[in-house]
């Protein structure tokens, strides 16, 4: 691949709601600019971007990926992002390293809740952004109303540069606001279109549109506005400019239309993301931690690495946008987020998962590099000496968990390495082995999101598991102070076994665990079993006689006690411990506990009355709300248990608008009805004898 001057590069994030046709039409502009062969498509499974296996059996992206245009000898670079709620999250990741997001509408479906979701990301983010409204040939597809419904959501800054010419299954051309110039689509290959002159019927709407277009086009400029009201029109040239300066300052949202599927409409897309969108010497500057740093080619290299790969077999290959300088291959580079230095082999542009070597690339254009010791996603690159660093991505926390078992030992041996592949793909994924369950958790961001993850182990590094909810980590304490003496002899012949103490267990405030004291005066107990007695106490301590669950939160004194010259031994003593905090816990009034989380729901303002209906009817407690944009934000306190099918109840209240991010707050106590319960699949589980909660 040759090197493109900063000039001649534009890079865009195609975003949107799923079923959108953002890859159909990444893979029509790919054919019309003759980077590929064939127009793939994704019921065939064969497009350039949705080349993972899972990708091409769900038929949904589920991770952003990266492709590249080239025409009139300049480069798009593309950037494909999912449109599933549990990975919508890359489209802001994306916009990161992108000057201009590309936001697809289904002519039919009109504005959806990924819609307004990717719109929040670039306006949060300052990008430039235009609208495509997307398959145009539908049976009920209707630009109007799609246009009404985006102005209507995003303001009167959306204007629309193209008018379709017939409708449904007979759209076959547009009027070209801009131009004021009609194109006709032919059949055949390559998206080929003709001039023709505008319909009759759609001149009068035609001229009325285009006034509008252009007396805004006009408002971004004093000297172009000037020459509008002496001319009462523009110039390509004025046009041009008056559209980029009010799509840096996003005043203006293009509208323009098309159908990927059909590749009808692409070409004349692909050409404005030429002619209109900004370049990155457009842009000027990126944000730091602590400034900015101007985009241009004769500064210091500077880069940012905004997406991680990983491979089976080839290992991690990072994706980084070049914000300033010239970047070459084989050489010595620092990564600034960690301190260290990287040796940089070859680096190569994207086309899917195919690599296209490049010696070197100019400020403004997206590169690959395979094999680097520590860069990860978020981190910033160098030239030794100079510690400039972007700002840091926001990942999403996850929302749910669920618990997984390799279903071989040779499954269990791979796991670790395989989960760590994936996490540096995908760092909204976490795992942890939980302490008390021993089960290994994997979070998402939603249950799809973990089977996907489930997918990839299985398909991509051949570990078969089995998912399952995880189980809640109770604890037991109590709730009432008890003294317990106890004495433990035994005699087998030879040496013997004999301790004797005394203990004062009490019940301590929530979140405090555990406590060993001892206040023995005198020698009833020498000193050097006192350690030996609270080892036992720890060690009973671990399965309660509730349930089996680990206890919490309460002091064990001792304070008095007997030994034996002989007989007496640590071991004595830790058993001893262990049989008189067994006993403690049946006269101290045990309970079980169980984690409450902190929940933060976000939702649409209209939903909140069964948002709260439903938090409440999972023994939740409300906390408060506060205004989130055009959405609310819901905090409450609930159990865990209640929060294991959350997701598909909030579904279903906001149609997909809402979503939930919840942490550990505290342990609180199960109420009695529920409690019983626990302890009888405790009973089932084999946790505990039948005689041990009593």
């Amino acid at each position: 691949m040759k090197k493109f001057s900063s000039e001649e590069l534009r890079s865009v994030a195609v975003m949107g709601h799923g079923q959108t046709g953002k890859t159909s039409l990444v893979s029509a502009i790919l054919y019309n600019t003759k980077m590929v062969n064939r127009l793939g498509t994704v019921d065939e499974g064969n497009t350039v971007t949705d080349y993972r296996e899972e990708e091409v059996e769900k038929k949904i992206s589920v991770t952003s990926a990266l492709a590249f245009a080239v025409k009139d000898n300049k480069k798009i670079n593309i950037i494909d992002t999912p449109g599933y709620p549990s990975f919508i999250w890359e489209s802001r990741l994306s916009l990161r390293a992108v000057e201009t997001g590309m936001i697809l509408v289904c002519a039919q479906e009109g504005v959806e809740v990924q819609t307004e979701k990717v719109f929040e990301y670039a306006r949060d983010l300052g990008k430039p952004v235009f609208f495509v409204v997307n398959k145009m040939k539908r049976d009920l597809a209707d630009f109007h109303k799609t246009l009404e419904a985006i102005q209507e959501s995003f303001g009167k800054n959306a204007v629309a540069l193209q008018l379709p010419i017939g409708k449904g299954d007979s759209f076959e051309g547009v009027v070209d606001l801009l131009t004021h110039k009609a194109y006709k689509f032919k059949d055949g290959e390559r998206d080929p279109y003709e001039t023709v002159d505008i319909p009759a019927d759609l001149q009068e709407q035609a001229r009325t549109m285009r006034e509008t277009l252009i007396e805004k086009i006009a408002e971004n400029d004093e000297a172009i506005m000037e020459k509008y009201f002496e001319d009462g029109d523009l110039g390509e040239e004025e046009i041009r400019k008056g559209l980029l300066l009010g799509m840096k300052s996003r005043d203006i949202y293009p509208v323009l239309l098309s159908d990927g599927g059909a590749n009808q409409g692409v070409q004349l897309i692909t050409d404005f993301i030429l002619k209109y969108t900004p370049s990155p010497l457009d842009i000027g500057e990126e944000k730091t931690v602590d400034g900015t740093v101007k985009i241009a080619p004769g500064e210091p290299f500077r880069g940012f690495v905004f997406k991680t790969l990983s491979d089976p077999f080839t290992g991690r290959i990072n994706i980084m946008k070049v914000v300033s300088g010239t970047f070459k291959a084989d050489g010595q580079y620092f990564n600034s987020s960690k301190g260290r230095e990287e040796r940089v082999g070859g680096i190569f542009g994207l086309q899917g998962k195919t690599q296209d070597g490049v010696e070197e690339v100019e400020a403004g254009d997206i590169v690959a590099m395979a094999k680097l010791k520590e860069t990860q996603t978020g981190d910033s690159l160098t030239v030794k000496g100079d510690k400039t660093r972007f700002k840091p991505v926001e990942f999403p926390i996850p929302s749910i968990s669920f618990a997984i078992e390799p279903k071989s030992r040779e499954d269990e041996n791979k796991i670790a390495t395989a989960l760590t592949r994936i996490q540096e793909e995908d760092p909204t994924v976490q795992s942890r082995r939980d302490s008390q369950t021993k089960e290994l958790l994997i979070s998402g961001n939603g249950q799809f999101h973990v089977e996907m993850i489930v997918g990839i182990l299985k398909h991509k590094y051949h570990v078969d598991v089995e998912m399952r909810p995880p189980r809640i980590p109770y604890q037991e304490t109590i709730k009432k102070g008890v003294d317990v003496e106890k004495k433990y002899k035994k005699q087998s012949g030879g040496r013997g076994q004999y301790a004797h103490i005394f203990i004062k267990v009490e019940p301590l405030p929530r979140g405090e665990d555990f406590k060993f004291e001892q206040t023995i005066f005198g020698g009833s107990i020498p000193k050097n079993y006192h350690p030996a007695v609270e080892k036992g106490v720890r060690q009973a301590k671990e399965k309660g006689i509730l349930a089996g669950y680990p206890v919490v939160d309460f002091k064990v004194n001792l304070y008095d006690g007997g030994f034996h010259e002989v007989d007496s031994s640590d071991m004595a003593f830790q058993i001893c411990a262990s049989q008189a905090f067994k006993e403690a816990m049946k006269q101290a009034r045990a309970t079980l506990l169980e984690p409450i989380m902190k929940v933060e729901v976000v939702a649409p303002e209209e939903n909140l009355g069964d948002i709260n209906s439903a938090l409440s009817g999972k023994r939740g407690r409300i906390q408060g709300m506060e205004p989130k944009g055009k959405y609310q934000v819901v905090k409450a306190l609930v159990p865990m248990a209640e929060m294991l099918d959350f997701e598909p109840n909030l579904t279903s209240i906001t149609g997909g608008r809402g979503s939930y991010t919840m942490e550990f707050s505290h342990y609180d106590e199960l109420p009695g009805n529920l409690q019983q319960k626990v302890i009888e699949q405790a009973k089932q589980e084999g946790r505990i004898r039948g005689d041990e909660e009593e």
